[in-house]
């Protein structure tokens, strides 16, 4: 298994498939920056399938075992199946995917019968009104409801939610939601509002801590703490004391984790970053179009991964809120 200076293992790898989105999220996508007449990639600049199945499969070799397909909208991209079957192929691998959720009830089956078994929806409140104020947005609730009852139905299931919570825009909000999702068997979990980006005028007065969301929680719902399952596991799990379930909360701003990160980036352009608030990533789509054997790719990963000293969310200050940060629509979640 390869590790950084630090021991951190090199275990998860989040591929953006598109740079596409139909969800303006909370975090980068304002309509009037990403709006009709943005210019995406052009298909030929973003990775075909068989380019992420070998980098996917070189990875494998260096200890990654989790593998999360994200964009963008991952689900706007051609043939997604078609790249899970190709993933799901390859020997000991959790292949995984995080979507809005639209497009759920027309591809759930065939993203299941291709081989993915593990799938997170963004879902930042119930009320329609908020939903589209956050998301900017002209589909519903109802629409991301109705593709996580596809999703369970063709065995996505336990399925994760993920919630990203801003004051003033959807943190009365954060006991509805955590009601509606106890007992399902899915696992509701609150993000706290971070400076993904530089488009969404991101503030830190914008920024309900996730000890502000348990304890709405709690004072409601009684919760306990949960151990994590493993070094890096970035959400911080509790569950509710009668047993009808669980839930967890991600503090990137409050609480960072830099420390047990384990994680590294494809965008949908090639590029590779070790940190989601990275503005420089290393363009392995060159490498792989210029005829590199493996063992060049692998040793240029090695590389990355022992030099790495990002921290960004340990380190968070006005001048580091004030540089450039590749996109989410580029790098995923």
């Amino acid at each position: 298994m390869l590790t950084d200076w630090k021991g951190r293992p090199l275990r998860d790898l989040r591929v953006s498939v598109t740079d596409r989105c139909n969800f303006r999220c909370g975090y980068c996508m304002p309509r009037e920056v990403f709006g009709s007449t943005y210019e995406f990639l052009p298909r030929r600049q973003i990775l075909s399938f068989e380019e992420i199945t070998r980098v996917v499969r070189l990875f494998a070799g260096l200890g990654v075992r989790k593998v999360r397909l994200t964009g963008g909208e991952p689900l706007l991209r051609q043939d997604l199946p078609d790249l899970v079957r190709m993933l799901s192929a390859l020997p000991d691998l959790d292949v995984a995917l995080t979507t809005n959720g639209s497009l759920l009830p027309q591809q759930s089956r065939a993203l299941a019968d291709a081989g993915l078994r593990r799938i997170t929806v963004s879902l930042d409140s119930l009320d329609d009104d908020i939903f589209r104020a956050m998301n900017d947005v002209r589909f519903s609730v109802a629409r991301v409801l109705e593709g996580i009852d596809a999703a369970a139905a063709a065995g996505l299931s336990p399925i994760k939610i993920n919630a990203v919570v801003r004051r003033g825009m959807n943190d009365q909000t954060v006991v509805d939601l955590a009601r509606h999702f106890k007992g399902s068997g899915h696992v509701l979990r609150f993000i706290e509002y971070m400076d993904v980006g530089t488009t969404n005028g991101w503030r830190l007065d914008q920024v309900v801590s996730g000890q502000e969301i348990l304890d709405l929680i709690d004072a409601e719902m009684p919760i306990e703490p949960v151990d994590s399952a493993y070094r890096g596991e970035v959400a911080r799990r509790w569950r509710y004391i009668d047993g009808e379930g669980e839930l967890g909360v991600i503090t990137s701003v409050t609480r960072p984790f830099c420390g047990d990160c384990t994680r590294t980036r494809l965008s949908a352009e090639g590029k590779l970053y070790t940190c989601l608030f990275a503005a420089y990533g290393t363009d392995l789509k060159e490498v792989l179009r210029g005829g590199a054997g493996d063992e060049e790719i692998l040793d240029m990963v090695r590389g990355i991964w022992n030099s790495r000293r990002d921290r960004y969310s340990e380190v968070r200050t006005e001048e580091t809120t004030g540089l450039d940060r590749i996109e989410m629509s580029y790098i995923g979640g």
